[in-house]
């Protein structure tokens, strides 16, 4: 299921997406100093191509927590929140309450990037936790 989820993601906007944060990750990386926010935009762009039979794993550390501070203040509310109003709107069909649930999980991303590890959900490391 989570294969052709993926397909039918891909096809309809994860292809889009997926383009828009590597390029925003490449002009990120050409500075010194944004070279830690374009980590981010690609961990996004990953996720953001094929987010089906994936999970986000956030961690508590203190040294994310203070980029994860700057990141909510700088951009991540408002991408969390476009996340959250598609999620929302896709949810309000049956058919689309799995790309829905997708969103929120783009949306996790999107406001907790450092120190987040997106790793496949259904492997034998779902049960180790990172920290």
């Amino acid at each position: 299921m989570s294969c052709l989820g993926n397909v039918i993601w891909f096809i309809f906007g994860g292809l889009i997406n997926f383009v828009v944060w590597s390029f925003f990750g490449v002009l990120l990386c050409l500075t010194i100093i944004g070279i830690p926010l374009g980590r981010q935009c690609f961990k996004m762009a990953r996720l953001s191509a094929a987010p089906f039979g994936k999970e986000v794993i956030v961690s508590p550390r203190g040294s994310s927590l203070f980029l994860n501070i700057l990141w909510i203040l700088l951009a991540g509310v408002s991408i969390a929140a476009i996340f959250f109003i598609s999620g929302v709107v896709l949810c309000v069909t049956i058919i689309g309450i799995p790309f829905g649930i997708q969103q929120f999980k783009l949306m996790l991303l999107a406001l907790f990037p450092f120190g987040s590890v997106v790793r496949p959900s259904n492997s034998y490391y779902s049960n180790v936790k990172i920290y």
